[in-house]
């Protein structure tokens, strides 16, 4: 049995929004310091654990809840009325679980890592944007340079995400060196695959707390760490409408707790007011 597992026995009996509603108490007190002061949602990413919301798409088979598109942006909406930092992590996080979860299937490799991240609840991070294409992500620069059973890959990535306090990195990269630049494969890094090199900073105003930087990506494995479906078909499967989807939840979320901040903010000025509205307020009280 997992650390999470001991600390959260009875997790499971709750649904996955009851238990997002929990993990979004706890964001939402962190935060507003979270965003002042860049610094990474610990708390709330723990609870997230503890609460085992990380691995709800890992199917059944490999120990996971075989959470739904709906559970996750259930999920992500909810947390997004909480902390923007917390609810984009997660929903990157969580883009890249639905990658693995629908892709990995048949490889050892990857179903090994399937059944490990529902046991520990493991946090992934994601390397798709590089040097001068910016945010290009059909256009890779770096390589996966095999040898023999191996494979190494060094990457300038212009943006990694909480790339510093994840479990592991997603990749993407060229198939080889003399692979065109659409080309791709993704790859899957556990921690003690890489090292990461500080390179850039970015102020993400109102999501600090998601700790983007760039880096120097120096990554070695096992060449079964590289999933064997071609990028371009994970990309338009899996990618692009799971991500889509997730970041579009924390976008409602966090301005449906902005306008019932304005209705808050508005009903003290009336109270204040003797009852009397500010001009135009009436169309946010409703």
């Amino acid at each position: 049995m997992s650390i999470i597992q001991m600390q959260q026995p009875d997790a499971l009996t709750e649904t996955i929004l009851e238990r997002a509603a929990k993990v979004a108490a706890v964001a939402a007190t962190d935060a507003e310091a979270v965003d002042r002061a860049a610094s990474f949602p610990k708390a709330a990413i723990e609870a997230a654990r503890i609460h085992q919301l990380l691995g709800v798409q890992i199917p059944l088979e490999f120990g996971g809840e075989g959470g739904t598109s709906f559970d996750v942006t259930d999920m992500c909406y909810t947390l997004g009325r909480a902390c923007a930092s917390t609810a984009m992590i997660v929903a990157m996080h969580q883009t890249k679980v639905a990658c693995l979860v629908r892709h990995g299937r048949g490889n050892g490799w990857h179903e090994a890592l399937m059944r490990r991240l529902a046991a520990e609840q493991m946090l992934f991070a994601s390397s798709t944007t590089e040097g001068q294409g910016g945010g290009n992500v059909r256009s890779s620069a770096a390589a996966v340079e095999r040898n023999g059973t191996g494979f190494s890959l060094l990457r300038d990535a212009t943006v990694i995400s909480y790339g510093e306090q994840a479990d592991g990195i997603i990749s993407i990269a060229r198939r080889a060196a003399d692979a065109a630049a659409s080309d791709q494969v993704l790859v899957a890094l556990l921690k003690e695959n890489y090292t990461l090199e500080r390179t850039l900073e970015w102020e993400t105003l109102g999501m600090r707390g998601t700790c983007s930087a760039g880096f120097k990506l120096k990554a070695a494995g096992s060449a079964e760490q590289v999933f064997p479906e071609s990028y371009d078909k994970i990309h338009a499967q899996t990618m692009t409408p799971v991500a889509h989807l997730s970041w579009s939840s924390v976008w409602a979320g966090i301005a449906a707790a902005a306008v019932e901040r304005a209705q808050m903010f508005i009903r003290k000025a009336a109270r204040g007011a003797g009852g009397q509205l500010p001009p135009g307020a009436a169309h946010f009280t409703a």
